[in-house]
């Protein structure tokens, strides 16, 4: 078996595996006695752990099963190198399991594959072993592996060992790989460069902010309290609502950004279908994913997906009705932050708002809040002109902080257009005209 850099950490847990393998077809070829224990104590099993990254808990047999599924992926002759060591004059090894992939020409290991290598042709050990796929065992709890479906009829451990993309590339690429948006995946993450001291909210709503805050910091505790464990249901929902423009997406990258966990938006042109079951298909992908990570989800617009169920008078409103429900229980089983965003706390069904733990107002601004958005928004390359009161004009003009961030964009634009280095008092008033106008209001 051809491997590059032999004394490279990587190389030498192949060569792990490589060994394994092969001993347990010597060993059903020749045939004499062989037992995994004689790799117990092989000082690459630390290589393996560090490379692999699981926690202590994990045994060698799941941490082997693991190493069978990444092979292909490291080596894409793995298989067959090894089966040409062993088997010389070639030939069919139906034991061993293995298929061909669509596109891999290569052999992809299946759980057949995994029972070899781990129990041989030992019946009462292969069926102990066929137990570390079941879903209470560890690789299934971790979302690390589980085993691809197979027609009815077939024997199940046939199916391929199927890896969490998520984990193998962390594997493979040393981090964790960014999802791809798209109908299997239909969220995009949202950051923010801003800080908390750049967000202007009224107190009460700063307050109720501070909640979830306390929540992401202890819930640990919390949940590891016997008592309340069994007692409060896993996770934190909340709902954020308020006019466009009040800092609701702002807040939610915020918290994601002090807790470092990444916030994923959900975009509802991706999820929503007019096909029967697909809607559900593509959050289930969603849910499915960031359960194991827990990531903070943003659903914005909720009232699209959230929206109350209605009297059913056509089969349109009763699959409609089933999402809703779909949902109801969906987020109730999510263990992490999720947080929901609408304009109209009324656009939302009741079953839902039941289940929030908070209900958050996002009011527009008030006057001094308005003058501390403009304050904090000022260029640190522009002046302003000494004819802009800035409390006045947060006084007399109702505009949100995204407007007045709109504004002071338009306003520098305008300043570096001169090439002066001065803000003002015109462009400001014909920047809040043209945000004016976008809500069709008078100025």
């Amino acid at each position: 078996m051809k491997v590059v850099a032999l004394n490279s950490p990587v190389s030498q847990v192949v060569h792990l595996v490589g060994d394994i393998v092969l001993k347990r077809l010597t060993a059903y070829f020749e045939p004499h006695s062989f037992s995994l224990t004689q790799f117990e104590n092989d000082p690459r099993w630390a290589d393996a752990d560090r490379w692999l990254q699981l926690p202590p808990l994990f045994s060698n047999d799941e941490k082997l099963i693991l190493l069978l599924a990444v092979m292909p992926h490291l080596q894409p002759g793995f298989y067959e190198s090894i089966m040409a060591e062993a088997l010389p004059q070639g030939g069919e090894f139906v034991e061993f399991g293995g298929m061909k992939g669509t596109q891999h020409r290569g052999m992809l290991p299946t759980g057949e594959t995994a029972l070899f290598v781990l129990a041989g042709s030992d019946l009462e050990q292969r069926m102990l072993c066929q137990q570390l796929f079941t879903d209470d065992k560890r690789m299934a709890r971790f979302g690390l592996l589980r085993l691809e479906s197979v027609k009815e009829g077939e024997p199940l451990m046939s199916g391929r060992l199927l890896l969490d993309h998520d984990w193998l590339n962390k594997v493979l690429l040393g981090r964790d790989a960014t999802p791809i948006f798209g109908a299997e995946f239909p969220a995009r993450r949202i950051e923010t460069l801003m800080t908390w001291d750049d967000l202007v909210l009224h107190p009460q709503t700063m307050e109720q902010i501070a909640d979830i805050r306390l929540w992401m910091e202890h819930n640990e505790q919390v949940m590891q309290d016997a008592n309340l464990a069994r007692k409060i249901k896993p996770g934190y929902r909340v709902l954020f609502y308020g006019p466009a423009g009040t800092g609701k997406t702002l807040t939610a990258s915020l918290i994601g950004k002090e807790f470092d966990l990444p916030v994923y938006r959900i975009d509802l042109s991706q999820v929503v279908s007019k096909y029967i079951g697909e809607t559900e298909k593509h959050i289930e992908s969603v849910f499915t994913r960031a359960s194991r990570k827990k990531w903070i989800l943003f659903f914005d617009e909720a009232d699209a997906l959230f929206g109350k169920r209605t009297n059913v008078q056509s089969a349109h409103d009763k699959y409609a009705n089933q999402e809703v429900s779909y949902l109801l229980q969906r987020i109730e089983e999510y263990e992490g932050l999720l947080i929901l965003a609408s304009n109209f706390k009324n656009n939302i069904d009741d079953a839902f708002l039941r289940r929030f733990h908070n209900i958050i107002h996002f009011p527009v601004p008030n006057a001094n809040e308005r003058y501390r958005l403009w304050t904090r928004c000022l260029p640190e390359s522009l002046k302003a002109e000494n004819e802009l009161n800035w409390e006045a004009i947060a006084s007399q003009y109702e505009i949100t902080g995204a407007g007045i961030v709109n504004v002071m964009q338009y306003a520098s634009l305008k300043a570096f257009s001169r090439r002066a280095n001065t803000l003002q008092q015109r462009d400001i008033l014909e920047g809040i005209r043209k945000e004016f106008r976008k809500e069709e209001k008078a100025i």
